[in-house]
């Protein structure tokens, strides 16, 4: 078995405690300037990444509005002047929806305002000569007013100041930047960490990095094309059954976007960590089974702390974080320390 070389040994464990700081400084200033420089590029594409982190909200706020005015037709049971029906059933109004990417309004007009509208000739007047007729209220008859979703003024996104629009933009820049400059911030963690460990266990750094990156952009993935369609049907949800009719506003929407995919990526390094403290020797594999229970619970309340205050994200990131946690048991499992993975002596 290999032999741990004394003069590297005696060089990794001196290494002071202001050394560690110094080294530590080093790191985070090199992420920071690799993080500028990548929000500097993401002010390039800033823009289509607006529109992009918009569609999830759009597709949420236009199936509301549809099944809300779904819901209304069916209450309503249209029913043409003098009991004939109208000529569309609710299977062709759903497939106008689906098909043609239409939204609608369910509206009550009266056959008057109905005709003027249209040019027709109104009702003849009842009543004394030259009277208007008498409004009634069971006279109002159903309109369907449509028109392209994607100019549905309810579907649209809203700012409520001039300067709120910098501050998407700007949210969309860090928001990419945070991204492509995932890989450097992630290899300056691990040089940091490196620093302190003997030469054998500084070649797993080399071997973490790539992984790592992964891990991070899986769950930034997972988020963005995934969860947030759930997320925002559940919420969703609170407003029709509390009667209320949603506006978001793009910068608050922009915020839940920074903090759910950075929550997940970070999350998602759970099975390094994992592999990295065994192959230290400061955890054990037999540690992690026998503690699964306790871990499944910190899973859930750090998972709580790293996602918006909602059961939908707390669910899609404790759940694969569990999956997480016992692949990472069976990580160490596969590759255990023995394997070269401590210093060895005669």
């Amino acid at each position: 078995m290999a032999r741990l070389d004394d003069e590297d040994l005696f060089q990794s464990s001196t290494m002071t405690f202001g050394e560690h700081l110094e080294e530590l400084r080093g790191c985070l200033v090199r992420a920071s300037l690799g993080l500028a420089a990548a929000v500097a590029l993401g002010f390039f594409v800033a823009q289509p990444v607006v529109h992009l982190v918009e569609q999830p909200l759009k597709r949420a706020l236009g199936k509301y509005y549809t099944t809300q005015s779904l819901r209304t037709f069916d209450r309503w049971q249209p029913r043409a002047p003098g009991g004939a029906p109208l000529p569309y059933s609710r299977e062709e109004i759903v497939e106008a929806v689906e098909r043609l990417g239409l939204s609608f309004d369910l509206r009550e007009v009266h056959p008057d305002r109905l005709a003027a509208a249209l040019g027709t000739p109104a009702r003849p007047a009842t009543g004394e000569e030259g009277a208007a007729p008498a409004f009634r209220a069971d006279a109002l008859v159903p309109v369907l007013l449509w028109q392209p979703l994607a100019r549905d003024p309810r579907v649209s996104i809203t700012t409520l100041s001039a300067q709120e629009a910098f501050g998407i933009y700007v949210k969309a820049a860090l928001l990419v930047g945070i991204v492509l400059a995932s890989p450097w911030i992630f290899y300056q963690l691990w040089s940091f960490v490196a620093a302190g460990l003997y030469p054998h266990e500084k070649r797993l750094v080399h071997l973490f990095l790539p992984v790592s990156t992964a891990l991070f952009l899986a769950g930034v993935a997972l988020a963005f094309f995934f969860v947030f369609d759930f997320v925002l049907d559940y919420l969703l949800q609170f407003n029709a059954w509390l009667g209320l009719d949603p506006d978001p506003r793009i910068s608050e929407w922009m915020s839940f976007v920074l903090i759910l995919p950075i929550g997940f990526g970070i999350g998602f390094q759970l099975p390094l960590v994992m592999f990295f403290l065994e192959r230290i020797g400061i955890v054990d594999v037999a540690a992690y089974v026998a503690q699964w229970r306790l871990a499944v619970v910190v899973i859930f309340v750090v998972s709580a702390i790293l996602t918006p205050a909602d059961p939908y994200s707390l669910l899609f990131l404790a759940i694969p974080l569990c999956l997480l946690y016992f692949g990472g048991v069976l990580l160490c499992r596969a590759f255990p320390r023995g394997d070269g993975g401590e210093p060895v002596s005669d």
